[in-house]
C-alpha cells in the first residue's frame, strides 16, 4: 500500500522553546520535512492549509485510569482514548488499579491485547507493585512497559504498599521509573475518623483537603524521596497538590539527568478549595485540591522547572457514584478531553507560554519515560500532531463531552481555544469535534 503524504501549510509550530512559522510534510507515519515553505510535489499529496493556526506535538499523558478491565461502566480504553485524541492527547500511560489489578505480567499483557484492538491513541501501561509481587516486577521488560506504579496511600484499596522492607527492596531492585502516589495512610485514617465522629458520613466537601491534608502528602513524599536517594532508584512523584512538597524537588540539573522528578495535574492548577461549595464531589480527587496559596506555589514550581510534567490523572466515575455523600463518593474525575485547552486558557491569562505547555505536556514526558520518537515536532519522529485555533471559543456541555461517564468538572466553562485536528502516526483521527472512524494507535516503545 502506498504511503500517504500530507502537507500541512502555514503553521505556527510550537516546539522546543519557540514558535516558528513553516510547513510540515508527513510521509506515512513520520514527519519527513519541516521547512519555511514546502511545495506539493504531486497531485497525490493531501494539502491541509491551517492558515496560521498552531501545531503542538501530541500530548503524552503519563497518568490515566481508563477503567478496563472490570470497571467499564465508568469508561473503557476505547471510549476514553477517543476523548483523549479529541483533547490532543495522542499517547497515554494507564494505571494498574483496574479489576483485576495489573500486578502480574499475564494481566499486563491482557491489557496490551485489548488496547491493540480498541485504542484510538498510542498506549502503554504501568505495572503495579504490591507488598508481595517483587518476583513479577522483576519479570517486566523495561523496553516495552512504561514503568512501575506504587500507591503509598490507600487511594486504591489493596494496592497500598505499606511494608517499609518491601518498599526498599522494590526501590533497590528495578531500573524502571517508579511512579508513586504519596499520601500517608495513618494520617488520613486518623483525620477521617475524627471527621466521621463529628459529621457522620455527610462530611462537608470543604473538609476533604483537611482530611487528606498537606501533612499526609508531605510526610509520604519526603519519605519516598529519602528512600530513592538511599537506594539510587529513579523516582517520579505523581500529582503534587501542596506548595510544601515543591521544596523537595530541584531545578538545578537537566531533566534527562534527574533521578527524582515530579508531576502536577490539571485540576490542582485550575481549582482551589474555594470551588468546593459550587462543585462539591465533582472535584473530589486524591490527593485533594487544596488552597489557592498551594495552587500558586504549584504554578511557581512548574514554571521554574522543579515540577517537570503536567498530566491529567483522568479517572472517570458515573454521576450516580459521584453524587453520593462524602464517605461514599469516589475520588477522581474525567479530564483528558479538556486538559490541553485548559492549559491554553492559562496562556490567555498570561500564566504560561505556549512553548512551556508543549514542554510540560509533550517534550518532558517523552524525556522522562524515554518514549521513542514522540513528544516533539521533529523530522524523523512519528507525526503525532495537534492543531489548535487559539481564538475560537466554545463551551463545554453535555452534547460535546465524549467521556463514557457523560460529565466533566469543566461543564459550563468557555474555552477560548479549540482543537481542530489531531494527527496520530500520520493519520488524521480527529477533525472539528468529530472523532474519525479510523484507529491508528500504536504501542509505545522506549529507548532504554
Amino acid at each position: 500500500m502506498k504511503k500517504k503524504t500530507i502537507l500541512i501549510k502555514n503553521a505556527k509550530i510550537v516546539n522546543e522553546g519557540s514558535v516558528t512559522e513553516g510547513d510540515i510534510l508527513i510521509e506515512g507515519e513520520y514527519i519527513k520535512e519541516i521547512s519555511d515553505s514546502i511545495s506539493a510535489k504531486s497531485s497525490d499529496v493531501i494539502v491541509v492549509d491551517i492558515e496560521g493556526n498552531y501545531v503542538f506535538p501530541g500530548v503524552i499523558d503519563d497518568q490515566v485510569h481508563f477503567r478496563e478491565p472490570g470497571l467499564t461502566h465508568k469508561g473503557n480504553i476505547a471510549s476514553e482514548s477517543r476523548a483523549a485524541i479529541a483533547g490532543g492527547i495522542t499517547s497515554f500511560i494507564e494505571m494498574p488499579n483496574t479489576n483485576p489489578q495489573t500486578t502480574t505480567v499475564e494481566k499486563l499483557e491482557e491489557k496490551f491485547e485489548v488496547a491493540s484492538k480498541t485504542s484510538h491513541a498510542n498506549y502503554s501501561f504501568m505495572f503495579g507493585g504490591t507488598n508481595d509481587n517483587l518476583e513479577e516486577i522483576l519479570k517486566v521488560n523495561p523496553k516495552t512497559v512504561a514503568g512501575l506504579k506504587l500507591f503509598l496511600g490507600s487511594s486504591t484499596g489493596n494496592m497500598l504498599v505499606d511494608d517499609p522492607k518491601v518498599l526498599e527492596k522494590i526501590f533497590s531492585s528495578t531500573d524502571m521509573v517508579i511512579s508513586v502516589h504519596c499520601e500517608d495512610e495513618a494520617t488520613i485514617r486518623k483525620n477521617l475518623q475524627e471527621h466521621i465522629e463529628v459529621y457522620g458520613d455527610d462530611i462537608p466537601m470543604s473538609k476533604h483537603p483537611i482530611i487528606r491534608s498537606e501533612e499526609a502528602c508531605y510526610l509520604s513524599s519526603s519519605k519516598a524521596i529519602e528512600l530513592a536517594k538511599k537506594t539510587g532508584a529513579r523516582l517520579h512523584v505523581f500529582h503534587l497538590s501542596t506548595g510544601k512538597e515543591t521544596s523537595l524537588f530541584s531545578n538545578k540539573i537537566p531533566l534527562k539527568d534527574k533521578k527524582i522528578t515530579a508531576e502536577v495535574c490539571i485540576h490542582h492548577l485550575w481549582f482551589s478549595d474555594e470551588d468546593y461549595d459550587k462543585k462539591g464531589t465533582h472535584i473530589k480527587w486524591n490527593p485533594a485540591v487544596k488552597t489557592a496559596k498551594d495552587r500558586d506555589q504549584l504554578w511557581e514550581a512548574l514554571l521554574d522547572d522543579r515540577i517537570d510534567v503536567i498530566a491529567t490523572d483522568h479517572a472517570p466515575h458515573t454521576l450516580e457514584e459521584k453524587n453520593n455523600v462524602y464517605t461514599k463518593a469516589p475520588s477522581g474525575g474525567p479530564l483528558v478531553q479538556h486538559a490541553l485547552v485548559a492549559m491554553i486558557e492559562m496562556f490567555h491569562k498570561d500564566k504560561i507560554s505556549l512553548p512551556k505547555i508543549a514542554q510540560k505536556m509533550a517534550h518532558n514526558p517523552a524525556i522522562l519515560f524515554q518514549v521513542e520518537k514522540r513528544g516533539y515536532v521533529k523530522e524523523g519522529y512519528f507525526a503525532d500532531l495537534v492543531i489548535v485555533d487559539i481564538n475560537n471559543p466554545w463551551t463545554v456541555n453535555k452534547d460535546n463531552i465524549l467521556y463514557k461517564c457523560g460529565w466533566s468538572p469543566f461543564e459550563g466553562t468557555t474555552f477560548r481555544s479549540r482543537i481542530t485536528h489531531t494527527f496520530l502516526n500520520g493519520t488524521l483521527v480527529y477533525n472539528n469535534f468529530k472523532v474519525l472512524d479510523v484507529k491508528a494507535g500504536k504501542r509505545l516503545t522506549f529507548n532504554r
